[in-house]
C-alpha cells in the first residue's frame, strides 16, 4: 500500500489526513488542537471503508513537536500505520511560496531556508507551515517530504494580471505584486470540472469560486490560472467572514489620520474585525441566514455585498476569458448554501447563465444545478484540498525527487 500523510500545521493547530493513494481513499485524520495551552485536544478518526471510529482526549501539547509525536502515536495505536517510516511520503501544505516555488518541492534545507524567506509576505501562516515542517523531518527524517504552496498555482498568471501599478523598483526590492492563495483547491476542483463536463483540461475555460470564511475566485484557462481575486496577501478580493476584501486604499490612511488607530490595529480590522463580521455582526454564513431571515436589515445587506462581489468578479473572468465552459462553486459555503448561490447567479441571464432551482436546492456531492438553455454550465463540486496535496506530493516524488 502507498500511504500518504498530509500535514497542515497551523500556528496552534496540526491538521493530518492520511491518505492511501492506491484507492484514493482515507485511511484516518484528525487534529491536534489548542497546542500551548493548559488544555489542548487529539481528535482522531481511523476510517474502514464505510464506518468511521472516533477518538478524542484532552491532554496537554506542549509544542508542535510534542503534537506530531502523539499524533503518530494515534497512527500506529489505531492501526493505520505502522511507522512514519513506511510512508511513501509526507505533504506538507505551505501558504506562501512566492516567485521561487512554482510546483511542488522536495524538501531539503535550501527549500526550507526559502520557505523561512517567505515570512514577511505570510507572518500568519508561513512559520506555523515551518514549524510543521522541521518537527516532520526531525520525526521522520528518511521519509520524502514535499512542500505544497497555496501560491504555486497562480504562478501561471501573465505579468499584466499580477503587477500592481506601483514604482517597478517595489517589486524588484519588496516583491510586491499578487500571488493569489487557495491554490490546491482551485486546481483540484478544475480537473474535476473538466473530467464533468467530458472536456480536456487544456481544452476548458472556467471560473472557479472557492467560498469559505476566505473566499477567492480564479480565471483558468486550459488548466492554468490566468487571475485571481486575492493579492499579495488573502486580504484582497472577495468579501469573506472576517476580511474586508477589496478596498480603495486610501482608507487605512485615513483611518490612522481621524481615529489615531495604530497601523496593527488596523490591519486587525481588515483581517479579523470585517468582511461578514464586520457589516452584521457574524461571520458564520448560516448565522447571517438565520439573522436575515428573522428581519435583520445588516445580515441582508451582508448578504447582498457578498453575492454582488462575487457577480462582479464572475463578469470580470468572464471578460479575461472571453468564452466560459462552467463556473464552479466550492468551498464551505459554494458546496453548501444553494440561496446564495441563486443569489451570484441571478441576474446573470445575458452571459449565458441560468440556474436551475430545483437542482440547486436538491443536489449533493458533485453535481450540475444549470438548465437545459444555460450556455454556460453551473456546478458544485466538494474541494479536497488534502487529496490534491497527496497527488502533487506522489507526482513530486515520482517525476522530480
Amino acid at each position: 500500500m502507498t500511504s500518504v500523510l498530509v500535514i497542515n500545521s497551523g500556528s496552534s493547530s496540526i491538521k493530518y489526513q492520511l491518505f492511501d493513494m492506491d484507492e484514493g481513499t482515507v485511511l484516518a485524520s484528525g487534529a491536534a488542537e489548542r497546542i500551548g495551552e493548559a488544555e489542548s485536544l487529539l481528535r482522531h478518526r481511523l476510517h474502514r471503508g464505510t464506518e468511521t471510529n472516533e477518538h478524542r482526549q484532552q491532554c496537554c501539547i506542549a509544542d508542535h513537536r510534542e503534537g506530531l509525536v502523539q499524533i503518530g502515536t494515534l497512527l500506529r495505536d489505531s492501526g493505520a500505520l505502522t511507522d512514519l517510516s513506511q510512508l511513501a511520503a509526507i505533504g506538507h501544505r505551505v501558504v506562501h511560496g512566492g516567485e521561487h516555488f512554482r510546483e511542488p518541492v522536495l524538501i531539503d534545507a535550501g527549500v526550507v531556508d526559502r520557505i523561512r524567506d517567505m515570512i514577511p509576505l505570510a507572518p500568519l501562516h508561513n512559520p506555523a507551515n515551518l514549524t510543521g515542517i522541521e518537527v516532520a523531518l526531525q520525526q521522520a527524517p528518511e521519509t520524502p517530504q514535499v512542500a505544497v504552496f497555496d501560491t504555486a498555482f497562480h504562478q501561471s498568471i501573465p505579468e499584466p494580471a499580477w503587477r500592481y501599478a506601483l514604482p517597478d523598483r517595489l517589486y524588484r526590492e519588496q516583491r510586491v505584486r499578487r500571488y493569489g492563495f487557495h491554490g490546491t483547491s482551485h486546481a483540484y476542483v478544475a480537473r474535476q470540472a473538466a473530467a464533468m463536463l467530458g472536456k480536456p483540461l487544456e481544452s476548458t475555460q472556467l471560473i472557479t469560486l472557492h467560498l469559505g470564511n476566505g473566499a477567492s475566485a480564479a480565471a483558468i484557462a486550459g488548466g492554468k490560472s490566468i487571475d485571481t481575486s486575492m493579492g499579495m496577501t488573502p486580504l484582497e478580493g472577495l468579501v469573506m467572514g472576517t476580511r474586508c476584501g477589496d478596498l480603495d486604499p486610501a482608507i487605512p490612511f485615513y483611518l490612522a489620520r481621524t481615529t489615531a488607530m495604530e497601523y496593527d490595529e488596523i490591519e486587525s480590522l481588515l483581517n479579523r474585525d470585517s468582511g461578514l463580521r464586520g457589516i452584521c455582526g457574524a461571520n458564520d454564513m448560516r448565522e447571517v441566514h438565520r439573522l436575515a431571515d428573522a428581519g435583520d436589515e445588516q445580515a441582508r445587506l451582508a448578504l447582498e455585498m457578498y453575492s454582488y462581489r462575487i457577480k462582479k468578479y464572475i463578469g470580470a473572468y468572464y471578460a479575461a476569458l472571453g468564452t466560459v465552459d462552467a463556473v464552479v462553486f466550492t468551498g464551505g459555503i459554494g458546496e453548501n448554501d444553494a440561496r446564495l448561490r441563486a443569489q451570484c447567479c441571478g441576474g446573470l441571464e445575458a452571459l449565458g447563465i441560468e440556474l436551475d432551482t430545483g437542482k440547486n436546492t436538491t443536489g449533493s456531492g458533485a453535481f450540475a444545478i444549470h438548465n437545459t438553455t444555460s450556455r454556460v454550465r453551473l456546478l458544485v463540486i466538494p474541494t479536497n484540498e488534502e487529496l490534491e496535496i497527496a497527488r502533487q506530493a506522489m507526482y513530486c516524488i515520482r517525476h522530480r525527487g
